[in-house]
């Protein structure tokens, strides 16, 4: 569950009527001109990263003093022990360099980011991890109505089922980015998030008696498996191997749980499909140009884009019956080449809730398409 910048794609407007789509689209069309996609997410699958850290900085701060008294009046820690613990926390400037988004953004590159994860490492891991773990995930799946694939896709995407969950000490980097974000434009935001993730990161290795300067992961304190954020794991992870324990770094169970729980509560639909295929003909595609305002809440109906003009690839599909479903445009640039577009439903707005990115959800989508289909071939699964 990567933390990324929030960012506002630019060149693009909303419209809020299916008519002024059609003139829209046709000056696009006659203009070249190409909506930008969202921001590609760092991640740090397979990169061992050389830590920078300050000790001591934190020992009798002023500001983690406060937050203390803060911890102590609500949580009724032991204040001499939440100080003797902040002694012991690091400034991560290696953190902070990896959170600073770029001063120059790298133009979006959507068959570059694409195949990073869609590759034989994942697809082919991605089969073994279902086969390995094919009760849990077919109780996940009948638990909180998310299909398999999905949830070993996000695992992939992630953290390659395990294989690279992170080398950082996340006490050292929850305080270093809740005391000393870097100087940004949304740097107050940032920082009282990632305070609250420190404040529950505080609360979730008391409960679970977990010493906190033994827990590794993200440059951005993500943990485990699944990459949880802590105040993620306070949420959605759940005792899914029934050990009496959550245990997102060892338990594959708990972590297949925690990301359909997760899904599901975000507003995953049971049964229903997470992107419909857009037709290649030019006016379709300069609907869909005209519609793409990088926003991955669902803001338009089926209806305004198809009396706009815009056609599907989607055989079979009852048009009527789904004439209004809630919609989202999805733009997928990459330079030198036409940007792609599909149409994205609320399951798809449902992965964007783990991460923004509409080149993430693409990705973990497709990722599911690509396992899903080796264990069909294999005869493993039978729809």
């Amino acid at each position: 569950m990567t933390v990324t910048q929030s960012q506002t794609p630019g060149q693009r407007v909303r419209r809020g009527a299916a008519l002024s789509l059609i003139a829209l689209a046709t000056l696009l069309l006659s203009n070249g001109a190409a909506a930008q996609g969202q921001p590609e997410t760092p991640t740090e699958s397979g990169t061992v990263f050389e830590e920078e850290i300050v000790p001591q900085r934190y020992a009798d701060s002023a500001a983690v003093n406060q937050f203390i008294d803060m911890m102590v009046a609500r949580y009724d820690f032991n204040r001499d022990q939440l100080r003797a613990l902040f002694r012991q926390a690091s400034y991560s400037a290696t953190a902070v360099k990896l959170i600073t988004p770029a001063a120059s953004p790298s133009v979006k590159n959507w068959q570059k980011y694409r195949s990073r994860f869609l590759d034989a490492v994942r697809i082919n891991n991605g089969v073994n991890f279902w086969r390995s773990n094919r009760a849990a995930l077919d109780r996940a799946a009948e638990t909180y109505g998310v299909p398999p694939e999905y949830i070993v896709a996000i695992i992939g995407v992630e953290t390659v089922y395990g294989r690279f969950m992170g080398n950082f000490r996340v006490l050292d980097v929850l305080t270093t980015l809740s005391f000393d974000y870097p100087n940004t434009r949304n740097r107050d935001d940032r920082q009282t998030m990632f305070r609250k993730n420190l404040e529950d990161f505080l609360v979730w290795t008391r409960s679970s008696n977990i010493d906190p300067l033994s827990v590794l992961g993200s440059y951005a304190g993500a943990i485990g498996i699944p990459q949880f954020m802590p105040t993620s794991i306070i949420q959605y992870a759940v005792d899914f191997d029934g050990s009496q324990s959550i245990d997102l770094r060892a338990s594959a169970s708990d972590a297949i749980g925690s990301v359909g729980n997760y899904l599901n509560k975000n507003g995953w639909e049971r049964g229903r499909p997470v992107v419909w295929q857009i037709r290649g003909d030019a006016g379709s595609q300069g609907i869909a140009q005209a519609a793409a305002d990088g926003a991955p809440e669902p803001r338009w109906s089926l209806d305004q884009l198809l009396r706009a003009g815009l056609l599907l690839n989607e055989p079979g599909l009852d048009l009527q019956t789904e004439r209004g479903t809630p919609l989202t445009v999805v733009d997928l640039p990459t330079p030198g080449m036409p940007t792609q577009y599909a149409l994205g439903l609320r399951n798809f707005y449902v992965i964007t809730r783990y991460n923004r990115s509409f080149f993430y959800a693409m990705s973990v989508h497709e990722l599911a398409q690509r396992i899903r289909l080796r264990m069909k071939a294999s005869g493993e699964i039978v729809n």
